[in-house]
Formats: structure tokens, sequence, C-alpha cells
């Protein structure tokens, strides 16, 4: 369960752990009981988390804003270097033919 803040007007603020279900409801004040509203003092415990859920909630709010494209990133479609695809291994000679020398030196090139 979470915790939540509540304002009372008699002691001042306190923290509460109640269900999701009951947090727009008043709370009892632990001190005198009055009934006290919702308030937000403080900002979530990010803190506290781990450093990959950290990184996640920063991804995820970064890509909300500005997803990552082709064109952001400098490259044009069909990129060999972002696409996956190997480098070829091709040598062109100066005569303008072309040949695979580490691949397969019994195939004939194209």
């Amino acid at each position: 369960m979470p915790n939540y803040d509540y304002n009372c007007p008699e002691c001042g603020g306190f923290s509460e752990t109640r269900p999701m279900a009951q947090s727009a409801e008043p709370c009892a004040c632990p001190a005198c009981g009055t009934m006290s509203p919702r308030a937000f003092f403080t900002t979530p415990f990010f803190a506290i988390l781990d450093g990959a859920t950290r990184k996640a909630i920063a991804t995820n709010e970064r890509s909300a804003h500005a997803p990552k494209t082709s064109k952001s990133l400098g490259h044009g479609p069909g990129c060999s270097c972002c696409s996956g695809s190997k480098p070829s291994k091709a040598i062109y000679r100066a005569d303008g033919s072309k040949t695979f020398p580490s691949s397969r030196p019994w195939m004939i090139s194209h």
C-alpha cells in the first residue's frame, strides 16, 4: 500500500499508509483523531528505487515527448550500420571487378 500525506488543521501534516481506493477520503489524525483532507507535501520516493527502475522511468519519460527516429539518429532509411546487417566484405579491384577474399574463394562474383 502507498503512503499518502494528510494535513490536520490542529496538528499539521502527517503520512498514512492506506489502500489506493481510500486515497481521496479524509483520514483521522493519529494524534487528535480529527478527520484531515489529503495534502501533497512530498514528491514520490524515486530516490529509493533501484537504478534499473529509475533508468526505465527516465527512458519512458523521454520517449513520450521525443521518440527516437532514424532521422534523429542522423541516419537515413536503410542505413547498414543501424539495420543490423553486416557490412559487405567485397573488395573492388582497379578494373571494376569485385572479390571476396576471405569468404568463399570458389564462388564467382556477379
